[in-house]
């Protein structure tokens, strides 16, 4: 360039306006290179804190680590309140046992008891026994007296005895609930009546009813039982015969 030309430029328009001029080309020049600098930061910046957030392990929660854990004991959690659940000791466990022993031995002595005999006379088992109660007929009209044949049975192996009297070997009339008559009602003497049993040879007794009701007291005069339905049966301590059905008329 021209030096003369330069100077007639600043000689025109004045040292003020060249001035002016290069401070504004100087700030435009400044601001370009500020807004460069800021955008490569803040790139930067972003990358930075976007690594960091994803390489950052996160912290533990506040509120979750000072809320107490379901697993916690009752010693840790309660305190001194709250104690653990009591343990069998060992008196109770002993305890125990010993009563199951004599329950156990108390079960043996009385199937030993209950034992089939072993010389005759003994008293039956009365798992040996087969006791059986049939009627004559069906239907008893008019005066008729209902009868039935009582039979008792030793399946056992040694003779033994048994006790057929009216009161433990009982013979009972019924209609519905009501109790009509019965063979311990008004016995006389001891009622006892003791038999020898051979292995299969039955024993056999007929029993009658007069169509009478009975009871305890044998004092009153007996009133004579309706026309209707009636069911008989035999019974013993442990011992039952099948019932037998029959009709008044």
């Amino acid at each position: 360039m021209d030096p003369d030309t330069f100077s007639s430029d600043v000689g025109i328009e004045g040292t003020d306006v060249y001035w002016r001029r290069r401070m504004v080309v100087l700030t435009g020049v400044l601001v370009v290179v500020a807004v460069v600098a800021w955008a490569c930061t803040s790139a930067s910046g972003r990358q930075g804190t976007t690594g960091a957030a994803k390489n950052a392990t996160p912290g533990p929660d506040t509120l979750v680590v000072s809320l107490p854990s379901p697993l916690a004991s009752p010693s840790a959690s309660g305190g001194a309140g709250n104690s653990a659940s009591p343990t069998a000791s060992p008196s109770g466990a002993s305890k125990e046992a010993k009563g199951g022993k004599d329950a156990k031995n108390s079960k043996d002595a009385k199937e030993a008891k209950a034992a089939a005999p072993l010389r005759p006379g003994d008293p039956c088992d009365p798992k040996d026994l087969v006791l059986s109660l049939r009627g004559g007929q069906q239907t008893y009209a008019g005066t008729a007296e209902p009868t039935f044949l009582l039979t008792v049975v030793s399946t056992g192996r040694v003779d033994c005895t048994v006790d057929v009297g009216p009161r433990m070997l009982e013979t009972r009339i019924v209609s519905g609930d009501d109790r009509v008559w019965s063979t311990a009602d008004c016995v006389s003497g001891d009622g006892t009546d003791i038999q020898m049993l051979k292995r299969g040879v039955p024993y056999v007794r007929t029993i009658r009813w007069d169509r009478h009701r009975s009871g305890a007291d044998c004092t009153v005069k007996r009133a004579a039982a309706l026309p209707g339905t009636y069911v008989a049966w035999t019974h013993a301590d442990g011992l039952k015969s099948s019932k037998a059905i029959f009709y008044l008329r």
